[in-house]
């Protein structure tokens, strides 16, 4: 199922990266779950999966590959050099059933482990709908993806803003498949390419030329909760060794991990002005992105010099709906995931593979979005909500 060690999110390689140089000796664990009811047991899936896992451990990037990566600027050779020799171990990943649940563990050294979860989430989520008639879903996704097209050039018409609406493919976790997510990319770059800009799959980027896009998750910022830094202090390290990282690329910083005023006290004048935007990633966006221009005007830094990178749970209406509510005062970009990728009329999974615990330590993320945040230590939530004045631990 996995065709090339490129088909994963950007982001994984960008944190993968930063981590490698930072932080080479972290131990880190992830964990599988799936947040919804699926139509059938995803413990019947564990001896496909197993077989899948075995050829992603396989693999090796190719000559090719590597040279499409170097081609990144913000790629360095060392990295690249590193991944000429990279292989998935698969002593690293564990797959069990606990009754109708699938348990899918990932546990070692966090330079090697770390860019299991896109294709642990896409190989589960596509042998699910497998067991699907693919004739009907996928003349319905076509039926549903020309629609799309038709809204985007009909808000094409609306009178022009300050800023242009931009799109891009965040959908390769969750996708219906691979060739369904390829025939999407590739219709979107076709059809409305003035607004379709770019895709987090980097080997869809690299196959229909198109800008991968992606900068940092969750995992990241997470990982500095066990990196000896004072607590209050690990988003501002995090942020910290980011910049000293990419130097002005790859700028755009995830708001969410211990909710967006915490964030916001840590993202004084310095990160502001070297940042050149933020993610939006839980809670209400409107109300996000309110706040972040109000701290923008704070600082006395101009918003139409900044981008509000909307990402959660959008479809195109929605996206639509804020840009007209934010593009005249600064610049917006909307990464689209599941909606893209799997939007064929059966119901979707809710899977995810989170970072639980780095260097023996848990690790968590205080979502503002009820339901999304994730932690095996109730103790160490407890004490996190408490040094960020997180609103549940009032």
């Amino acid at each position: 199922m996995v065709q090339s060690l490129l088909e994963t999110d950007l982001y994984k390689f960008t944190m993968w990266q930063a981590l490698l140089h930072g932080h080479p000796a972290a131990q880190a664990e992830y964990a599988f779950a799936c947040r919804n009811e699926p139509a059938y047991p995803l413990a019947e899936l564990k001896a496909d999966v197993e077989r899948e896992f075995d050829h992603l451990c396989s693999l090796a990037f190719t000559d090719d590959e590597i040279a499409y990566l170097r081609g990144l600027r913000f790629i360095k050779s060392d990295f690249a050099d590193y991944l000429t020799v990279f292989r998935f171990q698969r002593k690293f990943i564990t797959v069990t059933v606990d009754g109708p649940t699938l348990v899918i563990n990932v546990k070692g050294p966090q330079v090697h482990v770390m860019g299991f979860e896109i294709y642990v989430l896409y190989i589960v989520n596509e042998l699910y709908f497998r067991r699907f008639d693919p004739v009907p879903a996928l003349a319905e996704g076509r039926r549903r993806l020309a629609a799309k097209i038709g809204q985007v050039r009909d808000f094409g018409r609306e009178p022009a803003r300050a800023h242009p609406f931009e799109f891009f493919d965040f959908g390769v976790r969750r996708r219906f498949s691979g060739a369904w997510h390829d025939e999407v990319v590739a219709t979107l770059k076709r059809e409305v390419p003035e607004y379709f800009k770019g895709t987090s799959n980097v080997y869809l980027a690299k196959k229909h030329n198109l800008v991968p896009i992606g900068t940092m998750a969750h995992e990241y910022l997470q990982s500095f909760q066990s990196f000896g830094v004072r607590l209050r202090d690990f988003q501002k390290a995090a942020l910290e060794d980011w910049v000293q990282e990419y130097r002005g690329d790859l700028g755009t910083a995830l708001t969410d991990v211990v909710g967006m005023d915490a964030f916001l006290a840590d993202f004084d004048l310095y990160f502001a002005k070297l940042f050149d935007g933020l993610r939006h990633d839980s809670g209400d966006p409107v109300e996000w992105g309110e706040k972040a221009l109000a701290h923008y005007a704070k600082l006395r830094i101009d918003s139409h010099t900044k981008r509000l990178v909307f990402s959660d749970g959008l479809d195109l209406p929605r996206a639509f709906a804020l840009y007209r509510h934010f593009a005249d005062r600064t610049m917006t970009g909307f990464g689209i995931g599941t909606n893209l990728t799997n939007d064929t009329g059966i119901p979707t999974l809710a899977i995810v593979m989170k970072l639980i615990s780095c260097n023996g330590q848990p690790v968590a993320k205080l979502s503002d979005s009820p339901g999304k945040t994730m932690c095996t230590d109730e103790t160490f939530l407890a004490y996190l909500r408490q040094v960020f004045h997180h609103p549940a631990a009032q």
